[in-house]
């Protein structure tokens, strides 16, 4: 059972969702947010020192009810597409009520200094949460997968997921229907691109897919190591 300082804790995130649904995001207070919510401005500002952090609450709960919500198909299903799709579609029925919420503050996560980002160091718990989902996805699927892109791979499927959520964002199809079906889609081309990455010679090029992001997407050389940290380091002469 969720001890009172938990409740306390998510009363004020589904207040400020609200708030935020109603009024916008740049003009829902945090005395606004305490006041409806029925707790002191203090009180607000001790679990959450801002509204950014209220949306960093927000990143986690969602990362944690879709790790709930994929269990089932993790542990039953092997095959990668349909592993990938189901965590995809997972992902678009929680995040189906936040839908007109996302529109609104989708000007301020855009931003790639904003720590409301997806790419920003601030979110990078939800961020961590997401892409070990994906590992989970590769790990627990028939479909072999070279050691040396075991870590790059996950990376590359949560970008792809964040391309997702991007078009559901814009997507106002009843039920958002073209979004899931971008999803199934998106899986079984992924599903494919894994498959022939076991092949040594289109290793470099899965490799270089994952430089072209980390060199040039705004965020994700703060996101995502650096690629020329894990090139090997010139040798030593013994001077320090």
């Amino acid at each position: 059972m969720p001890t009172k300082s938990e409740q306390t804790r998510a009363l004020i995130i589904e207040t400020a969702m609200r708030l935020f649904q109603e009024r916008g995001y740049d003009r829902t207070t945090m005395r606004a947010i305490a006041q409806e919510a029925g707790v002191s401005v203090g009180n607000a500002y001790y679990y959450f020192a801002g509204k950014e952090h209220l949306i960093q609450g927000f990143y986690d709960r969602i990362a944690a009810e879709h790790q709930e919500a994929v269990r089932g198909i993790l542990a039953e299903e092997t095959d990668l597409e349909a592993r990938l799709a189901g965590v995809l579609k997972a992902w678009l029925d929680i995040a189906a009520p936040y839908h007109e919420f996302a529109v609104q503050f989708f000007k301020n996560a855009a931003d790639p200094d904003s720590p409301l980002s997806p790419f920003s160091p601030e979110s990078e718990h939800a961020r961590v949460e997401a892409i070990s989902v994906h590992k989970e996805v590769l790990r627990g699927a028939k479909t072999k997968v070279a050691e040396e892109l075991r870590d790059v791979l996950p990376e590359l499927m949560w970008l792809a997921q964040m391309g997702l959520v991007l078009y559901w964002i814009f997507d106002r199809t009843e039920g958002r229907e073209r979004s899931y079906r971008l999803a199934e889609r998106g899986a079984r081309l992924t599903a494919r691109g894994v498959s022939l990455a076991r092949f040594r010679v289109l290793r470099p090029l899965v490799h270089e897919v994952h430089e072209l992001f980390t060199d040039f997407l705004p965020g994700m050389t703060k996101a995502l190591p650096d690629p020329a940290a894990r090139k090997e380091a010139p040798a030593s002469d013994g001077r320090p």
